[in-house]
């Protein structure tokens, strides 16, 4: 399963948003308004949970190229999945940002998680120019 959120325009340089990114710490300030945990592992992990649903942890892997793309695994669980975030640089001080959902699952669990997962990757990209503005 392929899934990709919309393209953000961010007032930021690629390097910035690399960095943004690059910091797990960050995605607390990504995440919806259903989270109901959130907890950094170590410098390149993280556990979150949605209520609802189960915990989550995601941890930076090898494959992310400074500055353009950040990749986030699973640590771990059931179900391996990556959460790769691509990043474009526009301008200078302008940049584009996608998220890309990869995973290898069954037909029915694909079906179950497509919209859940969808509007989660539209948040954390939707939640991020303020983010990186605060």
């Amino acid at each position: 399963m392929n899934l990709e959120s919309p393209k953000v325009t961010l007032n930021k340089s690629a390097e910035e948003a690399f960095i943004f990114l690059n910091d797990v710490k960050n995605f607390e300030k990504l995440m919806p308004d259903n989270i109901s945990k959130f907890e950094v592992l170590g410098d390149d992990k993280f556990l979150f949970a949605l209520k609802g649903m189960p915990e989550i942890v995601l941890e930076k892997k090898s494959q992310s190229t400074n500055p353009y793309k950040i990749v986030l695994g699973a640590a771990g669980g059931k179900i391996d999945f990556s959460l790769i975030g691509h990043i474009h640089e526009i301008e200078t001080n302008k940049s584009e940002v996608q998220l890309q959902f990869e995973g290898d699952f069954n037909p029915m669990m694909a079906m179950m998680i497509k919209g859940p997962i969808t509007k989660f990757i539209e948040t954390l990209v939707t939640n991020l120019p303020e983010a990186m503005s605060a």
